[in-house]
Order: C-alpha cells, then structure tokens, then sequence
C-alpha cells in the first residue's frame, strides 16, 4: 500500500464499523448504542444477520 492509503486505513472509519453503526441506528434510534456497535465492528453485524 501506499502512504496516503494507510493513512486512511489507519485514520478512518472501517466499512463494518460504518455498517454496525447504521444497522444499529436504524434498529435501536439511539446514537449511545450505535457508537457501542459500531466498536464491536463485524461482530455486530453477523449477530444481526443470524438473529434478525
């Protein structure tokens, strides 16, 4: 990679983070249980996938 590109990995919001955090909003309306998803990142999203 390049440096610009690991910049922005390292710097910036993962997909699965973005993702968690949506589904979490969408679902719960509260910007406290989104941020908590959104850490848990790719965990969240499956457990959503499997239990919903």
């Amino acid at each position: 990679m390049n440096s610009k590109t690991e910049r922005v990995v390292k710097t910036g919001i993962t997909f699965g983070s973005c993702l968690a955090m949506v589904i979490s909003y969408t679902n719960w309306h509260s910007i406290f249980w989104a941020i908590v998803h959104g850490l848990f990142s790719w965990v969240y999203v499956i457990y959503f996938i499997i239990f919903h």
